[in-house]
């Protein structure tokens, strides 16, 4: 029997989880849910998870380096960015030689990279990868996490093969910025799907890669807050529609559709899709506090008799 090195072994684990993240990623789009990420994936007829209850976590088949880290948005530890626009990762707990803690420091001195899941809401993650330890700070009880730096990444070594990190490492945003900009995109539709439970306001259709959380203000004005309030669970068809001025919800929650639109013949799409539900009351969110703000549909309406 071959002798297959720790080193080796870890090597090879990282990149099938880097390859089954942007497999999935490609395929599902990048909000994961946890179940999927607990269960993981198949590595030599061993199932290796990607996390579990601990945020820093290292699955049995790896001999010493975690593979993942974990910040959830109802967890214990204040994780945030330092004045270098890097992100601090908290230990775990105080004592700097918890096993975890350890495990982070290695991964810091050997240059590893791992997975980084940042929660958008309870239960769904958004993935970051290849993530480096790059730091310490023993006083902040605190590494220092970066995930948008190209130098960093690693080339690693399996059976011979040169194989590096960024050949399964999704498009890079070299910006803290845009990578705000985008955990908060999500943050925002996936809780107005939570809010709609996870069904279209006008029609309910219940597919989630179907649907998306529409603007009723556009996020560019400033009333356009990234609230519940101001989110609508919409199909593709019916955001597109909306955004178009198709169609209004008016602020007692009825759908109104364009005259125009209402009097043309185009087939049962149209028939369907538009006609069918104008005067029908929307589906609205549970808890009734997070229906839509009415003030801000006053305005939406206003601007939808203006383009009418």
């Amino acid at each position: 029997m071959k002798y297959t090195s720790p080193k080796d072994i870890d090597q090879r684990v990282r990149l099938a989880a880097f390859d089954w993240l942007s497999k999935r990623v490609a395929i599902n789009g990048d909000v994961i849910p946890r179940q999927i990420l607990a269960q993981g994936f198949e590595f030599e007829g061993q199932r290796v998870p990607l996390v579990s209850p601990q945020g820093i976590f290292k699955p049995k088949v790896l001999p010493e380096i975690p593979l993942s880290i974990v910040t959830t948005p109802e967890g214990p530890y204040d994780d945030s960015t330092d004045n270098d626009d890097l992100l601090l990762y908290r230990y775990r707990g105080t004592n700097p030689h918890h096993k975890d803690n350890e495990g982070l420091r290695k991964a810091m001195v050997a240059h590893v990279p791992l997975v980084y899941f940042i929660g958008v809401v309870p239960g769904k993650y958004v993935a970051f990868w290849p993530a480096y330890v790059v730091n310490e700070f023993p006083e902040q009880l605190a590494f220092q996490i970066d995930i948008l730096n190209p130098s960093y990444a690693s080339t690693l070594q399996t059976n011979g093969a040169a194989q590096t990190v960024s050949d399964y490492a999704p498009p890079r945003e070299y910006s803290l910025v845009l990578i705000r900009q985008r955990l908060h995109q999500r943050i925002f539709r996936e809780r107005v799907l939570q809010a709609y439970r996870e069904q279209c306001a006008c029609c309910k259709l219940r597919h989630p890669e179907l649907l998306d959380a529409a603007h009723i203000i556009s996020d560019s004005k400033p009333e356009g807050v990234p609230s519940v309030s101001n989110g609508i669970s919409l199909c593709k068809l019916h955001h597109a529609a909306f955004d178009s001025y198709l169609f209004a919800i008016r602020p007692d929650y009825l759908i109104e559709v364009r005259k125009d639109v209402m009097k043309e013949e185009d087939g049962p799409m149209l028939l369907h899709g538009l006609q069918e539900i104008n005067n029908h009351r929307i589906i609205l969110p549970t808890p009734a506090k997070l229906s839509p703000d009415k003030l801000l549909l006053e305005k939406r309406y206003e601007e939808f008799r203006a383009a009418g």
